[in-house]
């Protein structure tokens, strides 16, 4: 039996509903740290059914570093008003600003990487490679994970938190559509530096 100090605590430490702290509490039969990883499995199935809805409401986020020279725009999407104008969901737009003035993404997401900028990164590892006197299938395969490893470098959504590098900035926008319960969508983002 699970006990309502149990569910208390879990509550505050991640957000997600009582009702749902104390399934996941049962599920892992009282352990904390085993409920925290089922709500986090939880989460990503619930984000992969809210992605399904449409994200019309939002805000807009900026954030400026103190030396006035860095600093970064989002337009941040969500289903509702309420949840837009929640601290959960301000908190979650204002982490991904610093991020981005911290880590300087490049592309939103993998796939929105030009081909030409892919291929001319390419162009350069194979250059590199070239007097390594490897074998070509093996050069063709670490010039393959060199250029997997660069794209996860360059797009936001695949570059591990600044506060927190056991997860992505997908995963901490995941954790937030288990814990809000809507889904959430990053559209763009732009960075200024001088």
């Amino acid at each position: 039996m699970v006990s309502i100090d149990q569910v208390k605590e879990l509550r505050q430490q991640t957000g997600v509903s009582i009702s749902e702290c104390k399934k996941a509490l049962e599920e892992s039969n009282g352990n904390n740290e085993k409920a925290k990883e089922v709500l986090r499995k939880w989460g990503k199935q619930l984000a992969g059914k809210k992605s399904e809805r449409e994200a019309g409401s939002g805000i807009i986020d900026i954030y400026l570093h103190d030396n006035k020279s860095i600093g970064a725009m989002i337009e941040l999407r969500c289903e509702t008003d309420f949840v837009a104008k929640s601290d959960d969901f301000k908190k979650l737009a204002h982490e991904i600003c610093l991020h981005i003035t911290a880590m300087k993404p490049l592309f939103l997401s993998e796939n929105d990487i030009p081909k030409e900028f892919l291929d001319k990164e390419r162009n350069i590892y194979k250059e590199q490679m070239e007097n390594s006197g490897k074998p070509k299938e093996m050069l063709s395969q670490i010039i393959d994970g060199k250029l997997g490893k660069y794209k996860k470098e360059v797009s936001l959504l695949s570059q591990l938190w600044v506060k927190d590098n056991t997860k992505t900035i997908n995963g901490l926008i995941e954790e937030y559509i288990a814990k809000i319960g809507e889904n959430i969508v990053l559209k763009r983002f732009i960075r200024y530096e001088i």
